[in-house]
C-alpha cells in the first residue's frame, strides 16, 4: 500500500516537512559516499530554514505539554495501564526538557560556525559548491567516510531534540485515528467531518496495483478526494472508475 498524508493546518504541515527531512538526513548520513554526505549537509541546512520560523519551537513545546495534560487525565482509569501511561508521559517530559534547553531556534548553534555558513550560502546556487568556490569543503569531502560521519553526527546532534519531539508528536497523532475502508464512486469521494471535533491529519492508503494518484483537499468541515491516473502524456487525468482505499482521520 502507498500511504498519502494530508495536513489540515500549517503547523502539522511543517511537522511533516521536518519529519521528511529528518528521515532523509538519517539515510544519507548512514552512507559513505562524499556525494551522500554533501546532500546530508544540504538537508541540515533545509531543516534550519524550516526551523527559522519564530513560533516553531514554541508550537512544539505547547503540543508536548498539551499531550501530557491529556494523558494525565487518564490516570485512575481502569482501562489504561499505568505503566504504559507513565512511559509515554516520560517520553513527553524528556522531549520537552531537551527542546526547551536548546538556545534559540533549530540549528542556532550551527550559525556560529563560519565554515558551515560559507557552504550554506552557496549550496543553493547551481554548482555553487565546486572545488574552486569552496576548496576547504572540497578537501573535507576527500576525508575518510568515518571522519565525515562523525562531523555530520556532531552537527546534526543540535537538531536531535527537535527531531525526537516531532517524531513523538506525529506518532501520537497518527495513533489517534481509526482506519475505514471506503470506495470513491467514479473516482470521486467526499465526506463531511463531524462537528465538535477538530481533525489535524488525513491518511490515505492506496493499493499501487490500481495505478491511481489521489488529489486531496479538505478543511474543518469536509474532505474531498479525486482519484487521478498518470497517462502517457505525463499528465494526471481524472479516473472515472471506482477506486477503493483506506481512510484515516486523526485528531
Amino acid at each position: 500500500m502507498i500511504l498519502y498524508e494530508y495536513p489540515f493546518n500549517e503547523r502539522i504541515r511543517t511537522y511533516l516537512r521536518l519529519e521528511h527531512l529528518f528521515l532523509r538526513l538519517g539515510e544519507l548520513m548512514a552512507r559513505s559516499e562524499p556525494l551522500d554526505h554533501h546532500f546530508a549537509l544540504a538537508t541540515i541546512f533545509e531543516v534550519m530554514d524550516v526551523g527559522a520560523r519564530a513560533d516553531l519551537k514554541s508550537d512544539v513545546l505547547k503540543d508536548l505539554d498539551k499531550q501530557k495534560q491529556v494523558l494525565n487525565g487518564y490516570r485512575g482509569n481502569p482501562a489504561i495501564a499505568e505503566s504504559v501511561l507513565d512511559k509515554v508521559i516520560g517520553q513527553l517530559d524528556h522531549c520537552f526538557t531537551s527542546l526547551n534547553g536548546l538556545a534559540g531556534k533549530a540549528g542556532q548553534a550551527l550559525t556560529e560556525n563560519d565554515w558551515l555558513m560559507s557552504i550554506r550560502s552557496r549550496v543553493g546556487i547551481p554548482g555553487g559548491t565546486c572545488e574552486f568556490d569552496l576548496p576547504a569543503y572540497y578537501a573535507w569531502q576527500h576525508r575518510d567516510a568515518a571522519t565525515r560521519q562523525q562531523d555530520l553526527q556532531r552537527w546534526a546532534s543540535t537538531l536531535a531534540p527537535l527531531a525526537e519531539s516531532i517524531h513523538l508528536l506525529l506518532k501520537m497523532l497518527r495513533d489517534s485515528g481509526a482506519p475505514q475502508k471506503v470506495v470513491a464512486a467514479g473516482g470521486q469521494f467526499q465526506q463531511n467531518l463531524p462537528q465538535g471535533r477538530t481533525f489535524q491529519l488525513l491518511r490515505l492508503a492506496l493499493d499501487p496495483a490500481q495505478q491511481l494518484v489521489p488529489e486531496i483537499s479538505g478543511n474543518r468541515l469536509m474532505v474531498s478526494i479525486r482519484l487521478m491516473r498518470h497517462a502517457e502524456d505525463d499528465r494526471l487525468h481524472p479516473s472515472g472508475e471506482d477506486g477503493a482505499f483506506e481512510l484515516t482521520l486523526c485528531s
